[in-house]
């Protein structure tokens, strides 16, 4: 049996791009970082929804994909 792949805390659950979290980078380096450009965001619910479940809390949604979200709402 093979195990599904581990959720990648730098990287986009949606499309699998680099989500620029600077809280990961903070926790991968240890190197202080300014806050994440998510804090300053309200991301929409139902693109909240759309995260899989094993991904939720552990992965930033990207800003492209945020705000590709926030144009078609």
């Amino acid at each position: 049996m093979t195990a599904a792949p581990a959720t990648d805390p730098s990287r986009c659950p949606l499309c699998g791009a680099a989500n620029g979290c600077a809280m990961e980078a903070e926790r991968a380096s240890g190197q202080p970082q300014p806050p994440c450009w998510c804090t300053q965001v309200a991301f929409d619910a139902d693109l909240l929804a759309r995260v899989p479940a094993d991904a939720r809390r552990l992965a930033c949604i990207c800003a492209a994909c945020a705000a590709a979200a926030e144009r078609v709402s």
